[in-house]
């Protein structure tokens, strides 16, 4: 760890949209769909940059108020009305902004410049050096630890994360160092527009199955991220040289794996070179994403020791293995993300190692899609929890009757045919979960509750019964 290279010269930055040429502070920009986690944030960057910028959704949202705290006026409801006047005004959308939304209509009758999310995406961290942390899983762990270790070391970079950062209360921060800490994300190859300087892959996994033809194409995404950029930080499994350009310099190519050590006072210990190191956040995944983050943190100057000692106290981020509080019988309910195979199994034998009397699985699958693609890999992952409850599927943007035959059932099946008779519920609602659940919770039973939906009301759920 120690010898790591900082980083003294950043690549070119990757080919801007036509408006990047323009100063930032003689930018004017309307943010459709500002409500979002991830427009929210590019907003406030912008902002921050220089930029005038105003905003509309449809509805509140909580990331709404770090957007006003950034001095950006936000219309509630979509009208043309709401677009600024001026020729001047660039009109920046997110993908579930339609052609019809009145505003977007409004500005092609203006002949206004319509901007996707990956173009102000791409401007945004034109205007940085850019450490992008990318992979199926882990990602936003990692990059809010990169931002930790980073403060702890004495620097203030920006972020833009997908997670709240329970440190700050915010996914977002303009900061002062010049880095811009980004959470690169593959599901619809926006990642391919942060042009970093340092970038990092925790693992390369296919779970966009609408956005990939194979997990070859996937490989070939994630090697072009990586071609760019003046140093890469890749989790050490022999399966991701696949990724590497095949160009590459190895001075610039790091492999990082921790080695694991005896836990003490509730920590996960591991050493990183001559460095020891640890979280609080248990599991061996973790270990990996606090050595990616302090692998990344020295490339780009910050002190090792100031590093690892920030890292031991890590907070954590909203819904990655998040303590919700105590339910029934005593229970501890721990909330998380996990919504693909790999995390739901790693996030289980994390619970393990807490030394729970029994682990008790509730999931909430999400997308129909990846219901009937992954089942099987879905029950034997949750067949290794002591009490199993699945949910009805959470669609997001698929609807149940593109996938007949498909819902919560399909992975509530295949967990049973895995799980050695033991207890599988089939409990569609969160309402469902809140009820039924807790008479079976005993004292000493660890709960985790998980998904990328909307079953962190049932992690509550359960703390206020």
């Amino acid at each position: 760890m120690r010898s790591l290279p900082a980083v003294t010269s950043a690549r070119p930055p990757a080919a801007p949209s036509p408006a990047a040429d323009r100063p930032w502070s003689g930018r004017r920009l309307h943010v459709l769909g500002i409500a979002g986690a991830g427009m929210s944030a590019l907003a406030v960057l912008a902002r921050g940059l220089g930029a005038e910028v105003t905003g509309s959704d449809r509805a509140e949202s909580r990331y709404l108020d770090g957007v006003r705290a950034a001095g950006i006026a936000v219309a509630i409801g979509h009208d043309a009305a709401n677009v600024p006047a001026g020729d001047d005004v660039e009109v920046v959308r997110s993908t579930a902004i339609p052609d019809d939304n009145p505003e977007r209509v409004e500005a092609r009758r203006r002949g206004l410049p319509d901007v996707s999310r990956h173009a102000l995406l791409r401007d945004v961290c034109a205007a940085h050096r850019v450490i992008a942390v990318a992979g199926a899983h882990g990602k936003t762990t990692t990059s809010a630890m990169v931002v930790h270790a980073l403060q702890g070391a004495g620097e203030d970079p920006s972020y833009l994360v997908g997670g709240i950062l329970r440190a700050t209360g915010r996914n977002v921060h303009v900061g002062t160092s010049g880095w811009l800490v980004v959470e690169a994300d593959e599901s619809d190859r926006s990642f391919l527009e942060t042009g970093p300087e340092i970038a990092v892959v925790t693992n390369v996994e296919l779970d966009h199955h609408g956005t990939y033809a194979s997990h070859v194409d996937l490989e070939d995404a994630f090697r072009t991220f990586l071609a760019g950029a003046a140093q890469r930080v890749v989790w050490d499994d022999r399966a991701l040289d696949r990724i590497l350009p095949a160009d590459a310099d190895p001075a610039t190519v790091h492999r990082y794996e921790p080695r694991p050590r005896p836990p003490a006072d509730g920590a996960n210990r591991f050493a990183v070179g001559d460095l020891e190191a640890s979280v609080p956040q248990p599991g061996i995944h973790n270990a990996r994403n606090a050595t990616a983050a302090l692998t990344a943190a020295g490339l780009a100057g910050a002190d090792p020791v100031a590093a690892a000692a920030a890292l031991a106290t890590f907070p954590g981020t909203g819904r990655r293995f998040e303590r919700i509080g105590t339910g029934p019988a005593g229970t501890v309910v721990i909330d998380d993300y996990a919504h693909h195979p790999t995390e739901v199994a790693a996030t289980i034998a994390a619970a393990r190692t807490l030394g729970p009397r029994r682990v008790v699985a509730v999931f909430q699958p999400h997308l129909y899609s990846r219901t009937r693609l992954l089942a099987g890999a879905f029950g034997a992952a949750l067949a290794t929890a002591d009490l199993i409850c699945v949910l009805d599927v959470y669609p997001a943007r698929e609807r149940a009757e593109d996938f007949p035959g498909t819902d919560g059932r399909t992975i509530a099946r295949a967990a049973a045919d895995r799980a050695g008779g033991r207890t599988v519920l089939w409990l569609p609602t969160i309402d469902d979960v809140v009820a039924r659940l807790p008479p079976l919770l005993r004292a000493g039973d660890l709960c985790l509750c998980m998904g990328a939906g909307d079953v962190d009301a049932a992690a509550r759920g359960l703390v206020a019964s």
